[in-house]
């Protein structure tokens, strides 16, 4: 497989480019693996080679595709493939077995959607690709750009499936017919269990993001799965790291995969600076003011997780004087387009939104972003910071964490490949710093304008008051500062007492090794939940095997949560405590009393 050097591809927070020659390791060669490393170019103007570009076929045409899906490319603005889109297409088209390394963010979807879409011929009354996702989000999300690139091919089907929506609809789906299922391991299982999902004429599997599905406990499920399919398919791994159980993973159930890393370019990667603040949520909006004053972007947009999460730190900001607009899934498109053109020219310098913004936001005077909420997996936070540093400016994303959230920002400084630096709330005296910064520059930008009608006024104005009130030049000035300044005091002097107290770390993680469990038990049992939170029994324990993951996965599949908001774990011999959200919808807790969990039902009730 020969690489080209390819141009950077711009919807990715991190720059990769192909280097010219793959290498294939002795390594490689022992476990039968044809593996391609593609480096980071040592190019500093672009990843393309000038050379190159006239003798080989341009962009996504030198993949054989159809005309159908290079129109559907086409008209969705896809010019260039990116590293790991050159480096797996063509072993996908040939029907090979893959394994993907690379981070999210790289465009590994169409990796793999692409020539999988190409080589279904005709239509079939059985799935013929099926895709395992370790979340909700990520399953819609893939199926999302499965539809996307099938627009040119209106006979094809694509289905999600996972835990949270209606079962029997899916049901119905599966019967009138679909050709890519793409679903979370578990409701997966419970339709194939049921014979209601019919694997015998699949073609193609995807594990994507494997090393996620690991850490959520699927990898049990997933192989269940494997076990099921037909001996003749295809399968594609991707993950963001290599993990031993994932190389385990890969040998028994992949035959002569091609292997493809993805290495970064530091130099491109460190465009944005990462950092975190560790904060309760009940300081986060005082802290997002202070962050606002201290730290100075040309355009900021800052992340939340819900829709009433937005509105709320919308008015608080407005309420402080700043200028500010929302984008939620509940604003139409033709007002988002405003906004996005408002934040663009300059008219709006702050913006407050949910995910619905993360992809395909393209505005190069972002500065600053802020993670309100920490996002709910890795990509999302990729795709959060990749809208600064855009056009080969510098940017920041400062994050806000909870001390719970804290043992997840591992996996982001994974995805990023760099470190999130912990940062101090701003202290007053840095706001008053910056305040008097940005002063000054409107005063220099003042001081140099041109002069206009406007102008020869002013003049005439400051003459007549100095004449009138003997006063002189320096005094006008200040006066005239004042008037500028407003109503708000210049410096911050409140207390600020608060900013160093540290907030509370978790003593331990509660879903660690099991090893050793009777040790502070009343403690733990005794420990309240968050003030968000609220604690259920649920009987399984130790007896029934049942590890946290098996808890984690199976929650977050029925019930539409996220790994990361469940809270604290705790396991017994024959009941577990598991913290989750208050505010549980009635038809979502009903769905956990009948989920089984190793062959046994939850039957979740409220602890006493």
């Amino acid at each position: 497989m020969t690489q080209t050097q390819s141009q950077a591809v711009e919807p990715c927070a991190v720059d990769l480019t192909v280097s010219e020659l793959p290498v294939a390791t002795a390594e490689a060669a022992e476990q039968d693996l044809f593996t391609t490393v593609i480096e980071p170019s040592g190019d500093e103007e672009s990843g393309a080679d000038p050379s190159t570009e006239e003798s080989n076929p341009s962009g996504f045409a030198g993949f054989g595709f159809s005309e159908a899906l290079l129109k559907t490319l086409d008209e969705k603005g896809y010019k260039e493939p990116s590293p790991i889109q050159k480096a797996a297409i063509p072993e996908l088209m040939l029907g090979r077995d893959l394994v993907g390394q690379a981070q999210t963010g790289t465009g590994k979807t169409a990796a793999f959607a692409l020539p999988l879409l190409e080589r279904l011929e005709g239509r079939s009354s059985q799935p013929r690709v099926l895709v395992l996702a370790p979340t909700r989000e990520l399953a819609m999300q893939v199926a999302d750009s499965f539809k996307a690139y099938a627009a040119g091919h209106p006979h094809l089907n694509v289905l999600a499936i996972y835990g949270g929506s209606d079962f029997r609809s899916q049901i119905h789906a599966l019967k009138r017919g679909v050709d890519v299922v793409v679903g979370t391991p578990g409701r997966v299982m419970d339709h194939m269990r049921q014979g209601t999902l019919n694997t015998s004429g699949l073609r193609s599997l995807v594990l994507d993001e494997a090393d996620e599905m690991l850490r959520m406990g699927f990898i049990d499920d997933v192989e269940w799965i494997l076990e099921q399919l037909p001996e003749e398919r295809q399968v594609v791994l991707f993950s963001a790291t290599m993990p031993n159980e994932i190389r385990r993973l890969s040998k028994r159930y992949l035959s002569e995969p091609a292997e493809i890393t993805i290495k970064t370019k530091d130099r491109e990667a460190k465009r944005i600076r990462h950092r975190s603040i560790t904060l309760q949520n009940s300081h986060k909006l005082e802290a997002l003011n202070r962050v606002l004053e201290a730290v100075t972007g040309e355009g900021v947009i800052i992340f939340a997780r819900t829709k009433a999460i937005t509105l709320t730190v919308a008015e608080s900001l407005e309420a402080s004087g700043h200028d500010v607009a929302v984008l939620n899934g509940d604003v139409p498109q033709n007002q988002r387009e405003r906004t996005v053109d408002r934040l663009r020219k300059g008219t709006v310098n702050i913006l407050v939104a949910t995910d619905v913004a993360a992809r395909g936001l393209d505005v190069d005077r972002i500065g600053l972003v802020i993670n309100y909420d920490m996002p709910f997996d890795s990509e999302a936070y990729v795709h959060r910071i990749g809208r600064t540093g855009r056009a080969g400016r510098t940017g920041e994303a400062i994050l806000f964490i909870t001390p719970r959230e804290r043992r997840f920002v591992g996996n982001l400084e994974r995805a990023v490949g760099q470190a999130i630096e912990p940062m101090d709330i701003p202290s007053n005296a840095e706001i008053n710093e910056s305040r008097l910064n940005r002063l000054r520059h409107r005063l220099s930008q003042a001081a140099v304008a041109e002069s206009n009608e406007e102008t020869a006024l002013l003049q005439e104005l400051i003459q007549r008051v100095g004449q009138e009130n003997e006063l002189g030049m320096e005094q006008l000035a200040v006066a005239a500062l004042k008037l500028a300044v407003g109503d708000q005091p210049l410096l911050v002097q409140g207390d600020e007492g608060w900013l160093k107290t540290p907030a509370r770390a978790d003593r331990r993680d509660d879903r660690s090794d099991p090893r050793g469990r009777d040790r502070r038990r009343v403690d733990r049992e005794s420990r309240p939940p968050e003030d968000n939170m609220m604690r259920y029994r649920v009987e399984v324990g130790y007896r029934d095997r049942v590890k946290p993951g098996n808890l984690v996965g199976a929650i977050a599949n029925e019930s539409g949560l996220q790994g990361r908001m469940i809270g604290r774990i705790q396991i017994f011999d024959a009941h577990s405590l598991v913290d989750l959200p208050k505010g549980m919808p009635e038809d979502v807790y009903n769905a956990l009393r009948r989920l089984k969990v190793m062959n046994r039902e939850l039957q979740i009730t409220p602890a006493s």
